[in-house]
């Protein structure tokens, strides 16, 4: 069960280059290509003749040739040229996506392209942003449904247990209860830990002495997290906007489904700190890379056991609450959609 009148993070700029890129997105598989002037093409990659890939046919300017029977495709996904044919009929077209391109992520619109608003499209300018320093563009596949990955991101509590020796550093952060506010199309959560040791990946970063930490985010539909961190030395005043030695984070990570079983995971960690030191380069990237494996190890488990039965009640939990929230919302926006497709 899919949203569709959404913005997917479909691929990070640069894996769309000279060749054609192909990946499913919400169980369809879609070729992106660019064009001469550089603009990211999405076509359904299957011919409308046979549905033979179009990924296995070849570039011929702005368009694309089908190598089964040599039907040709604008950038706009309508036949051009139909080889011994001079008559295209009307219908002989494959859908194009809408696009969009920004700061490193390349979006893409699955549902109604009536509806493919860009100004919906979140504000991630911390990728690319000259001020900040971005670890290397991150991406990882999950053999684990998308909602698997989005409940992980909600309940940051796991870092207690799962990245207790890379990204969390204290089992004291599983008593937090985050402040969460209900906004339209998602969550903001904010959690802030006092006077404790930091968490490897940043003991490194700091002078010696205890830390306050804090991680406020908002998790949007379809799966979204944009998020403000970061370590200032305990009883400093960084709750209250003080954030001198202070080092700070911008994590913008996306969830997108390929299958029911199956999902793509984009993540990227801008700083403001150490923005030409090629230590704290490597440093961060591999405790990043090393703490998200850790997620990926568990929650692909977690799907083997899913897959055996789902039919166990789900036991909820404190730390459930802002899951409980944001499904609502997500069934809210699902089932919307699901009476204007009934409707139509």
């Amino acid at each position: 069960m899919f949203l569709r009148n959404c913005w997917y993070v479909a691929a990070w700029d640069h894996e769309v280059a000279g060749d054609f890129l192909t990946r499913r997105i919400l169980g369809e598989s879609i070729l992106f290509y660019r064009t001469s002037g550089r603009n990211v093409v999405a076509l359904a990659d299957r011919c409308c003749h046979r549905r033979a890939p179009l990924s296995l046919g070849r570039r011929e300017g702005d368009c694309v040739r089908c190598m089964y029977h040599g039907m040709k495709f604008d950038a706009q996904g309508f036949c051009v040229e139909i080889p011994g044919q001079d008559t295209i009929p009307r219908k002989a077209r494959v859908h194009a996506y809408p696009v969009v391109e920004r700061h490193r992520w390349i979006w893409i619109w699955m549902g109604d392209p009536e509806l493919a608003d860009p100004a919906l499209i979140p504000d991630t300018h911390w990728v690319d942003a000259p001020e900040w320093k971005g670890t290397p563009p991150g991406y990882l596949h999950y053999q684990a449904n998308y909602q698997l990955l989005s409940d992980n991101l909600l309940d940051f509590s796991h870092l207690a247990y799962v990245h207790l020796g890379t990204l969390g550093g204290s089992e004291s952060y599983a008593q937090l209860k985050p402040e969460i506010e209900v906004l339209e199309r998602g969550l903001r959560i904010s959690r802030w830990l006092y006077d404790f040791a930091p968490p490897p990946f940043v003991a490194k970063l700091l002078p010696p002495g205890k830390v306050d930490r804090w991680n406020d985010y908002d998790y949007l539909i379809p799966g979204i997290l944009i998020m403000s961190s970061g370590f200032a030395a305990a009883g400093s005043g960084a709750r209250e906007g003080r954030r001198e030695g202070a080092i700070e984070f911008r994590s913008c990570q996306a969830v997108t489904p390929e299958t029911e079983t199956t999902s793509h995971y984009f993540f990227s960690q801008p700083r403001n700190f150490a923005n030409h030191d090629p230590i704290t380069d490597r440093l961060l990237d591999q405790a990043l890379r090393t703490a998200f494996h850790e997620d990926l190890t568990i929650i692909e488990a977690q799907q083997e056991r899913w897959s055996e039965r789902d039919d166990d009640e789900m036991v909820l939990i404190t730390a459930d609450a802002a899951l409980v929230q944001y499904r609502r919302i997500f069934d809210r926006l699902l089932a919307g959609e699901q009476r204007a497709t009934a409707q139509a």
